[in-house]
């Protein structure tokens, strides 16, 4: 079992009951699932780029990545329906935990000048975004075998009513929140 699983099992799920006063272990906010997402505004003239952007997430999730279309055509950004715009994976179950795990505790503090993420960038319903400038944070990607850096984003969605049960769980679990002054 997953040590950041195990974590929540027997130290966040205690610790949220007694801060909030559920009277029932299911009220208790639970992440259901992580999405990651790379844009690609690049993949109307490259081919190669949608492909590069597709192995870096298959390598750092280790499950194979959707391609996202376009739903409307926009023509200040030379943008048609159906074009292909980006790639996700949404991560559930063992593989989402064993990413959070290295999310938290491997990617994060090889963020260059990391002073932790922030604390505000919640939606109002208790899911958390978190964009990366680069993919070389994780260490499943080797730096001579990317074609060009790529940002992508982090969406923890979780099953909390309101941001901040949702940051106290993420806390919790170890999420690097910064201090804000």
């Amino acid at each position: 079992m997953n040590m950041i699983r195990e974590k929540y099992q027997k130290e966040v799920v205690p610790a949220l009951i007694k801060a909030f006063d559920y009277k029932n272990v299911m009220q208790v906010p639970r992440v259901e699932k992580v999405v990651l997402n790379i844009g690609l505004g690049e993949a109307m003239d490259n081919a190669k780029a949608l492909e590069a952007a597709v192995s870096d997430l298959t390598q750092i999730t280790g499950q194979k990545p959707i391609m996202t279309k376009a739903r409307k055509s926009i023509a200040n950004f030379k943008l048609r329906e159906g074009r292909i715009i980006g790639t996700k994976v949404t991560l559930r179950g063992g593989r989402m935990w064993s990413f959070l795990d290295r999310l938290i505790n491997i990617a994060l503090p090889r963020v260059r000048d990391f002073r932790g993420v922030s604390p505000n960038a919640f939606d109002g319903r208790g899911n958390y975004t978190l964009g990366l400038r680069d993919q070389l944070v994780f260490p499943e990607i080797e730096y001579d075998k990317i074609d060009k850096l790529r940002g992508l984003e982090i969406t923890i969605v979780t099953t909390a009513g309101s941001d901040d049960h949702a940051r106290l769980l993420l806390q919790l679990l170890g999420m690097p929140f910064r201090k804000e002054a």
